[in-house]
């Protein structure tokens, strides 16, 4: 199979255009990436192109990529996303999403009246009001703070901003504006989603870094339950990205569910 990724700038909508990336062949697998920008999914786009087509969008607004002002809320992302696989006439479609990313996969479950996604995974998801549980602020965190929230072994992945080039942190100022603009308020979920997962039939896979002190334990749970049909995993020694700080136990729930 060729696995070899493909970039261009794809249409959504006379005045959205979005970077996309497509890899692989066979059944398509969007892939939705959360609040750090598409580098922290391509090794597992990467991965899932070796047995399926890959679609990588780039959210409007990350890594400096234009966004039209109308364009504020995950719904809007969400319904823009799904219209996108209408119009190509796309079917059998698996949604993975991190994060934010998960957040915008299962909104458009939720929306997805034609039976297009057949298959959800949802890694470390926002998006839910959980009591008790409220989604760690990330606007307030130092970056040194983010890392030791977000990863079981942040001294392995935590980048000291003093010693990144300009234009890195350029992109991370404007990768964290744009999380701002979808989700700055309500603060990192929509209040009405938690009751409409019910209404989503299709497998559904949850799958959780046990270590996660963004979005706890407890909060995926919550997330995994309210759906009609789903599976929650967790993965041993990982926080709030599972597929890069445990890619490989990852991508082997995320590939035996597909299969």
């Amino acid at each position: 199979m060729n696995t070899q990724t493909q970039s261009a700038v794809v249409n959504l909508l006379p005045d959205l255009s979005i970077a996309m990336k497509t890899a692989g062949e066979g059944r398509v697998v969007l892939v939705l990436h959360g609040g750090g920008g598409p580098a922290t999914v391509e090794s597992m786009s990467g991965r899932l192109a070796q047995h399926a087509r890959t679609l990588t969008p780039t959210h409007p607004g990350w890594n400096g990529t234009p966004r039209p002002e109308w364009l504020d809320g995950v719904d809007d992302l969400a319904q823009a996303y799904l219209d996108y696989l209408a119009d190509h006439q796309l079917h059998d479609v698996v949604v993975v999403g991190s994060s934010v990313g998960g957040w915008i996969g299962a909104e458009m479950a939720c929306r997805d009246r034609g039976g297009i996604i057949s298959r959800l995974v949802l890694i470390n998801a926002a998006g839910i009001s959980v009591e008790g549980e409220a989604v760690r602020d990330v606007f307030s965190l130092t970056p040194r703070d983010l890392a030791e929230y977000s990863f079981y072994d942040p001294d392995r992945f935590f980048q000291d901003p003093a010693t990144l080039p300009a234009e890195h942190l350029a992109m991370r100022r404007a990768n964290m504006t744009a999380l701002r603009v979808y989700a700055g308020e309500p603060y990192m979920h929509d209040p009405e989603l938690l009751g409409r997962l019910g209404s989503v039939r299709i497998p559904t896979l949850v799958i959780w870094g046990e270590g996660d002190r963004i979005t706890t334990l407890r909060y995926g749970q919550a997330y995994a339950a309210a759906f009609a049909n789903a599976r929650f995993e967790t993965v041993a020694r990982a926080g709030h990205l599972p597929h890069i700080e445990q890619g490989e136990v990852t991508l082997s729930l995320i590939e035996s569910f597909i299969a």
